[in-house]
């Protein structure tokens, strides 16, 4: 065999083994690839084309709120009806006392004598009377009307009432039940009082009565 025909015949076999080795390691790269792509994305992964700036997400979890977290949004919402969970809250929401005239005036006088000290759902119901006479057409059509009608409530001393105490607790509460009153912003257990006497007396009068409250018994 001649030189040239041995050398052609080695350097044909070094390209048939190295054309088997690249197309070898060509099919491990594909079944690697294949591998890493079928993997769950829950973190980012390259394109295929090994172009890093392509950067694939995982699409987003969807995640429940816990029940203790939902309950307390639900209370934060509902924080705004706190004012009306009780008489009490009410008149704390009214604040401090303004200077007061006119109707106001004598409206939150006749709750102060006539109920100061007593519960606040009794002070409603004086309040309430009040304003139902007013409305009724049987008595003054306005508030220091019926408040000064001769021979209704007893505080009163001619066309005046006594000094009130404006810096005591009594008096703040007074003018917030008959705010209260006025806004018909809260409901007395004795809706539709038009007369209320005290528990020591029994004037026999003979009309409905509706309620007993501390130390008054309110009538239609």
């Amino acid at each position: 065999m001649s030189f040239r025909l041995r050398a052609a015949i080695v350097a044909a076999f070094a390209l048939s083994a190295a054309a088997a080795v690249s197309a070898s390691d060509m099919s491990i790269a594909g079944e690697s690839l294949a591998s890493v792509t079928s993997l769950p994305q829950a973190f980012p992964a390259t394109t295929p084309t090994g172009d890093e700036s392509a950067v694939i997400f995982s699409k987003p979890r969807e995640v429940s709120q816990p029940l203790e977290s939902a309950a307390k949004a639900q209370n934060a919402i509902s924080t705004d009806d706190v004012q009306a969970s009780s008489l009490a809250a009410l008149v704390d929401a009214q604040g401090a006392p303004e200077e007061l005239d006119g109707d106001m005036k004598c409206l939150a006088g006749a709750v102060y004598f006539e109920a100061k000290g007593e519960s606040l759902e009794g002070q409603l119901a004086v309040a309430r009377v009040i304003i139902n006479r007013a409305k009724s057409g049987r008595f003054a059509d306005s508030l220091c009307g019926v408040v000064y009608q001769p021979s209704q409530f007893s505080f009163v001393r001619g066309n005046g009432m006594p000094p009130v105490r404006e810096a005591s607790r009594s008096w703040r509460e007074a003018v917030a039940i008959a705010q209260i009153a006025m806004d018909d912003s809260w409901d007395s257990v004795a809706e539709g009082a038009l007369f209320f006497h005290a528990r020591r007396v029994s004037p026999g009068w003979g009309k409905p009565r509706l309620a007993s409250i501390d130390n008054h018994v309110f009538y239609r």
